[in-house]
């Protein structure tokens, strides 16, 4: 991957295969090296993003199919490109287009692809498994069946439970019922002699794999042996026809047969407290996969180990890693099986985490954008902007108050069966200690849910077959510590057993370690990611994925200290300033920051605002207010609707007023309205564009994206660019950030700036051709200068001045970059020291010599410098 660059692509139904084929030729122009797929396994229908794979033997149909695959794969390597893929290893949708899944719920336990699934089977003594809970229903069981909305249908020689929409099947064992009534009506022996076939079949116990072939082979003779009947007489169809009306039509017939089946349909609530399967996060419709399991791994890769290894996919992008049970053997296994081919990890690091030594390339870059947008915030303003906010809100700025209230609330209401399997285990270690034998459930789940709160990342990676890492045990401990400090009430040494099993030190605990890994990753990422960033918003262009909005800038030194770091460890690791998950935009962060450069100004308009807004106001929630200024500057222009869209779903992933399992109408109508309204105001609109000119804050913003997108295309790693951000972009977060792409009006930027100079395209900055000159004239030095832009190579350069704080400056090979983070336009009196030689500016065609240059000399052209030396 040396000199790599990436082009993000979200696919989709209306944006397939196809489409992505005819933009090549754009992006072999752009400069990019490789195309970036989100992920493009079958999904569930109407897909929007690919994340809930339904089949991963076959590409996304709605995107083509395979002949479109073909064409996509062909006009790559027509333009001299490469693919990266974005893969889903640890879950699968729930639908009935997922063979798997469907397999599962007709044979229960016995299926073929049971091992697939992260299932809770639980054994009754007779062997025989409990159903798997479905919480589909609008309501409880029996109200639902009573109303009519549960029936049998048929669909040739194979039954199916119908309700609206759903579709789940009937387990053949149970088709007994259905056959044997209707062999009556019609009189047939035959019918009776499979009825009677059907009923004997194996009870679905866990099984191995052979007597799950076996028994998937009986139930194949035993369908063609009645499709052949009904083919042989139409009056037999008819008479089982006739019999499911009269099981339909019957409630206490419907139960019964409803009852037998390996899956309990239920009310959909019921879901956090009794979900029998892990999921991804607290969404029921995404059951995990278990990749742990060799087989499981090799069948659900098929497709992928066989488009890399055909050289179709060059490199992966791994979704969630710590969803998985063991991410280190996971990727082990991976490696082995691609040949180490280029992998990154979606994996967020928090404070000083470093990412494990894993067989990959390093992560897919939220910490490079965390690290690269703290640099534009003042934190010399930090106090005044957090007594703006606590001002007008009357909020705490207690940011990790408000986290670990958070990850309370989600664990109690959300993720309360992932806790309760985790209590389970801690209850059994308990019972087989006598100091700990007679402990309650209630302290037992207390005491849990007080570590996983104060967990101060992600997960740790503890397994059985090797030793913890001095990182695990720091992390654990420090959670251990925190927990017995905030809550002396707990007893102690229970506290103490937790962090031993958690850390691999009780034999055991293997199971407890692995669980409740699996449990504080999606704690914290719902409880920080969806909840308190939606809740304290002193500056938002903190609150993004991976980020701490409790700390208030970053200096250049810590900067260049963290990327050498990075680096050195991670010379290919993918950098990106905007993907599909991002809160914001780059260019809505860039933006924001400007106002910890005004916070006076911005009390005062924000306090100007919220008076303008009065006619409009018929909630008190001055917390969501300041959340809508915020975004409006962030944004401006914006419609309503769009806004509308936003607030609903901050509002909702707040979970303060209203969310998404218990909505408030009420307050939810009202934020509509108040939002729409506010958007539409001609007084609030001048109030916000004087706030904007008075500032220079667009222009600023502006400023900032171009040194943040030149950091990104020159740092050490393999920079993304997610899809339409090459021009101004100031999307927020999904599915806003989804929205088509202009590529039209692209290729127009293109074609007109082909031959601009810097001038040229400043004078066109409204449509963004600054950025998309720069882009692209970054891209291309990335593709014909590749030594300059492989390995670890980073050397901070000595700024001297009166802004030195606010400029880093950095050489690679024959490579020397500076750009501004803070402040305005005048550089007097600051230098930056070049390594010596003859060094020409990729962008201004300036040529300096080596040595101390002048600031307001290099960026007399251009608001950013990159410096290449000798010939390209």
């Amino acid at each position: 991957m040396d000199g790599a660059s990436t082009y993000r692509v979200q696919l989709h139904p209306g944006f397939g295969f196809g489409d992505a084929a005819a933009i090549a030729d754009y992006l072999a122009d752009l400069g990019v090296t490789h195309l970036y797929c989100s992920p493009y396994l079958q999904a569930a229908p109407g897909s929007t993003h690919g994340y809930d794979v339904a089949d991963p033997h076959r590409v996304n149909a709605e995107l083509g199919g395979f002949d479109a695959h073909d064409t996509l794969v062909a006009a790559l390597a027509d333009h001299g490109l490469g693919q990266i893929l974005d893969i889903v290893p640890n879950h699968m949708v729930t639908d009935a287009t997922n063979p798997w899944w469907w397999d599962v719920l007709a044979n229960g336990a016995a299926s073929r692809f049971a091992p697939v699934f992260d299932i809770g089977w639980h054994e009754r003594p007779d062997g025989v498994t409990d159903p798997v809970l479905v919480p589909v229903l609008g309501d409880h069981y029996g109200r639902v069946l009573e109303s009519g909305e549960l029936s049998i249908e048929r669909l040739g020689a194979r039954f199916v439970v119908r309700y609206y929409d759903h579709r789940f099947p009937l387990a053949p064992r149970t088709y007994e019922s259905v056959l044997a009534g209707a062999a009556d009506r019609a009189g047939s022996s035959a019918l009776a002699d499979l009825a009677e076939s059907f009923g004997a079949l194996p009870m679905p116990r866990v099984s191995e794999a052979e007597a799950a072939r076996a028994r998937h082979d009986l139930v194949e003779r035993l369908v063609a042996d009645l499709i052949e009947l009904f083919d042989e007489d139409p009056s037999i169809a008819a008479a089982v026809d006739e019999e499911l009306r009269t099981v339909n039509g019957e409630n206490d017939r419907l139960d019964a047969l409803l009852t037998r089946q390996n899956y309990r349909l239920a009310r959909w609530r019921t879901a956090s407290d009794e979900l029998d399967y892990r999921r991804f996060f607290n969404i029921d419709s995404l059951i995990g996969v278990r990749v742990e399991d060799p087989a499981v791994l090799e069948t659900t890769h098929e497709l992928i180990l066989r488009l890399v290894a055909d050289g179709v996919v060059d490199g992966l992008r791994v979704d969630h890693v710590d969803g998985l049970r063991d991410p280190e053997q996971y990727l082990d296994r991976l490696a082995d099986a691609t040949d180490d081919t280029y992998v990154v990890v979606e994996k967020i690091l928090e404070g000083h985490e470093n990412l494990p030594s894993w067989r990959s390339a390093g992560t897919s870059g939220y910490d490079f954008l965390i690290r690269v947008n703290d640099l534009f915030v003042d934190s010399g303003n930090e106090a005044a902007m957090s007594d703006c906010y606590a001002d007008f809100t009357g909020e705490s700025t207690d940011y990790h108050e408000i986290v670990h209230a958070a990850k309370h609330q989600i664990m109690r209401d959300e993720l309360v069966t992932e806790v309760e399997r985790v209590t389970d285990l801690l209850a059994d270690a308990c019972a087989s200690r006598r100091r700990h034998s007679d402990h309650t459930r209630r302290e037992l789940r207390d005491a849990l849910r007080e570590y996983v709160a104060h967990f101060p990342v992600y997960r740790t990676y503890v397994a059985g077959g090797r030793p913890t890492s001095a990182a695990d045990r720091d992390v654990i401990g420090a959670a251990v510590g925190a927990t017995r400090s905030a809550r002396p009430d707990i007893d102690a040494e229970l506290v103490d057993l937790i962090g031993r099993l958690a850390v691999g030190d009780e034999s055991d605990g293997g199971e407890f370690a692995a669980r409740v890994q699996q449990l504080t990753a999606p704690v914290m990422a719902k409880g920080v990611e969806d909840t308190a960033f939606y809740r304290y918003h002193r500056l938002i262009s903190l609150n993004e994925v991976g980020g701490d909005p409790s700390r208030f800038g970053r200096s250049v030194d810590e900067f260049h200290r963290l990327t050498a770091a990075s680096a050195s460890a991670w010379p290919n690791a993918m950098n990106t300033l905007s993907t599909h998950d991002t809160k914001r935009s780059a260019d809505v962060r860039a933006r924001l920051n400007v106002l910890s450069e005004v916070p006076s100004e911005w009390s005062a308009t924000v306090e100007r605002l919220a008076e303008l807004a009065t006619p409009h106001r018929s909630f008190d929630d001055l917390n969501a207010e300041y959340l809508l200024f915020q975004t409006l500057v962030g944004a401006w222009p914006i419609d309503a609707e769009r806004a509308v869209a936003f607030m609903d779903k901050a509002t909702r992933e707040a979970k303060v007023h209203t969310s998404w399992v218990d909505p408030d109408p009420e307050y939810d109508l009202a934020i509509a309205a108040f939002t729409r309204a506010v958007v539409g105001d001609d007084r609030i609109a001048t109030e916000i564009e004087r706030f904007l000119r008075e500032n220079d804050v667009v222009g600023r913003g502006r400023r900032n994206s171009l040194a943040q997108t030149a950091l990104l295309l020159t740092a050490p790693g393999v920079p993304d660019t997610y899809q339409g951000s090459e021009l101004w972009d100031l999307s927020l977060v999904d599915p806003d950030n989804r929205r088509p792409v202009d590529v039209d009006l692209r290729r127009l930027v293109a074609a007109e700036s082909a031959a601009a100079s810097a001038a040229d395209v400043l004078a066109r900055s409204d449509r963004g051709d600054p950025k998309f000159w720069m882009t692209r004239h970054l891209l291309r030095l990335r593709r014909e200068r590749t030594h300059s832009f492989t390995g670890s190579d980073y050397e901070p350069l000595a700024v001297d001045g009166a802004r030195s704080g606010q400029v880093v400056a950095f050489a690679r090979p024959d490579l020397s970059v500076v750009v501004p983070t803070l402040g305005g336009d005048d550089w007097s009196g600051t230098t930056v020291e070049t390594p010596p030689g003859d060094w020409t500016d990729a962008l201004s065609g300036r040529r300096f010599d080596g040595g101390s240059i002048r600031l307001d000399e290099l960026f007399a052209d251009f608001p950013v410098s990159v410096l290449t030396r000798g010939a390209r």
